[in-house]
């Protein structure tokens, strides 16, 4: 192979590697609408909690890894979050020692947050540190609460 031809496929692939990078950075953290799930207590029995943890609005399930860099921060954001808007519970689950629940809910990366009504059916589903003004305007939606923008 000439050295024209290795550095084109260089730049391509680095142009390629680019791209991609720009597309799941725009993609992570953006609140994905959802739907499943019969009730709250089969949505905690799936996630090995007691239905009273969930919250009478809405329930934030975090999942987290021990090695998580991004997962204190957004533990931080869903608990204010959920402590300023009635109704609302945020639980975080770790997922080191519990793989088991990373395939049961395909989590591919973490922090991984689902977002519960107060029915227990899976409203979103967020991959990455979560867009907290979008997420701010789903709890909204389900919890029928108006904010005064600022």
């Amino acid at each position: 192979m000439n050295w024209t031809a290795a550095l084109l496929v260089a730049l391509a692939l680095l142009g390629a590697a680019t791209a991609l990078g720009f597309v799941l950075r725009a993609r992570s953290g953006r609140v994905v609408v959802a739907s499943g799930g019969t009730d709250a207590s089969t949505a905690a029995a799936a996630l090995g909690v007691e239905a009273a943890a969930f919250g009478e609005r809405a329930t934030l399930v975090q999942f987290s890894t021990a090695l998580c860099s991004r997962c204190p921060g957004t533990a931080r954001q869903l608990g204010a979050l959920a402590a300023e808007t009635e109704g609302v519970r945020h639980l975080e689950i770790d997922l080191t020692d519990e793989p088991e629940l990373a395939a049961r809910f395909a989590v591919l990366q973490t922090p991984t947050t689902l977002v519960y009504d107060g029915a227990g059916r899976q409203r979103a589903r967020i991959g990455g540190p979560p867009r907290i003004e979008e997420l701010a305007r789903l709890l909204d939606s389900l919890t029928r609460r108006t904010r005064v923008q600022h």
